[in-house]
This record gives C-alpha cells, sequence and structure tokens, in this order.
C-alpha cells in the first residue's frame, strides 16, 4: 500500500470510529457537516482526499477537536503495537519479549495511570470512581502516544469499556487481542503470586468466563487476535511479528 494510501486508510478509520461513538449514523455526520453521505462513506473508506476545511467541518460535528482526526503517522502504518486483553493473558511478558525483538520501550498502560493517581490500581478500584479512572486512563494513553511512534504497549483489560479511550487506541496503534482459555487466566495470576482473583468469591472461575463472554466482541475489534494458549514466549512473539507484517 502506498503511504498516500495509508494516510487515507488511518483517516477513515477514526473517522468511522469517532463517529460510532458520537451515535450518528453517516446521514446524520452528513447533514451535521454539510457534505453529501456519499462522501462521509467515501471518506471513511479511505478513498476521499479529504480538505482541511472539510476535515474541520466534520470535527465540529463530532464534536471533537481537528487533531484528533489529523494526528497520523507520517510514516506508513504505525509501529505503535498495543496488546490488549483480559488479565492473565500474557500481555505483560509478551509485551516485554515483544519490545525486546523490536528494540522499542516497553510501557504498561496501568502503570502509567497509577503514577497520575499516585496510587495503585487496587485503591483506585475500591475508590469506584469510574469517572475519576477512565480520565487518568485516557490522560496515560495520551502521554505515552506523545512518546513516539516506536513503542510496545500493553492496555488494561478493561480498557475496552471506556469507549473514548479504547478507540483512540486501535486509532493509533497495530492492536493484538492476547487470548487464553478461562482456567489459564487463573493459573497465570496465581502462578504470579496473586491470589486477589479468588480470595472470597467461590464462583469466581464462572465469573471469569462471563466477563470474558461479554468482552470478547470488544476485543475482536483489534486488527490481529492471537491465542497464547499452549504456546511459549517466543513462539506467540513471532505470530504477532508475523501477524502484523
Amino acid at each position: 500500500m502506498l503511504p498516500e494510501q495509508v494516510l487515507l486508510t488511518e483517516l477513515g478509520q477514526r473517522l468511522r470510529e469517532q463517529r460510532r461513538i458520537a451515535g450518528l449514523t453517516t446521514v446524520e455526520l452528513a447533514e451535521a457537516a454539510d457534505v453529501s453521505r456519499r462522501y462521509v462513506t467515501e471518506a471513511e473508506a479511505g478513498r476521499a482526499n479529504l480538505s482541511l476545511l472539510k476535515l474541520a467541518a466534520l470535527a465540529t460535528a463530532l464534536r471533537i477537536p481537528l487533531r484528533q482526526l489529523c494526528d497520523l503517522p507520517l510514516g506508513g502504518v504505525p509501529e505503535r503495537v498495543a496488546l490488549v486483553g483480559l488479565r492473565g493473558a500474557g500481555k505483560s511478558t509478551i509485551g516485554r519479549a515483544l519490545a525486546l525483538e523490536l528494540e522499542v520501550p516497553f510501557v504498561e498502560l496501568d502503570e502509567r495511570v497509577q503514577e497520575l493517581a499516585g496510587t495503585d490500581m487496587a485503591s483506585l478500584f475500591e475508590a469506584r470512581s469510574e469517572a475519576h479512572l477512565a480520565n487518568l486512563e485516557r490522560e496515560a494513553l495520551e502521554t505515552v502516544l506523545a512518546q513516539g511512534q516506536r513503542i510496545v504497549l500493553a492496555a488494561g483489560g478493561s480498557i475496552v469499556h471506556r469507549a473514548d479511550t479504547y478507540a483512540r487506541l486501535l486509532a493509533t496503534t497495530r492492536s493484538v487481542w492476547l487470548r487464553a482459555q478461562p482456567e489459564e487466566h487463573f493459573e497465570r495470576v496465581l502462578a504470579q503470586g496473586d491470589s486477589r482473583p479468588m480470595d472470597g468469591r467461590p464462583h469466581a472461575s464462572e465469573e471469569l468466563r462471563a466477563l470474558l463472554g461479554r468482552r470478547e466482541p470488544l476485543y475482536a475489534r483489534c486488527e490481529v487476535e492471537i491465542s497464547t494458549s499452549g504456546h511459549s514466549v517466543d513462539h506467540v512473539v513471532k505470530t504477532v511479528l508475523d501477524a502484523l507484517d
């Protein structure tokens, strides 16, 4: 794919994601931006070379800053890789190995959230301030994105429930859903010495299966889906690299 087409494709994907977040149909967005429905359809498909004025009109109709549509990688396909999945899927382990292979920094988004909050994730969840956590996560993501194009990022498992932040992640990274069998999620977390997922919860296994079932359609929006079950770290890293090549 030519660099120009890569940019238009990225722009189209971002436009489509923002329209969905805004809850608008292509017709409604076209009317609000004073452009034709065909123009919106072509733009989302990466077939329209949008002018600055029309981009501004679309951004205004979507009620987002113009930069949110225009912050595109000039070097072609983004080299940021984001790993998404339920806790225990292997994001940290695979992420570190993948970053080493690519010779890029590895960042865990939850660590950046904790730095901003000045406390750990357990305390943040106990506070039950979803809005505060969502703001921290979005700020942390923007800080990471500002670091440059070359990075491997492990996202928190619940990021998929914050639509605007998740859409931003999908639009600015090569997203990979690491998935595993439900029982493996528990085994891996326990192997790390963390028994919290099961403490005082006799039905923890059933709860995890239900949570995974609810999140699967959201995780499936990632560009690539890879199973980590029964595979070595080296095998998964190679599979990720082959899938993104």
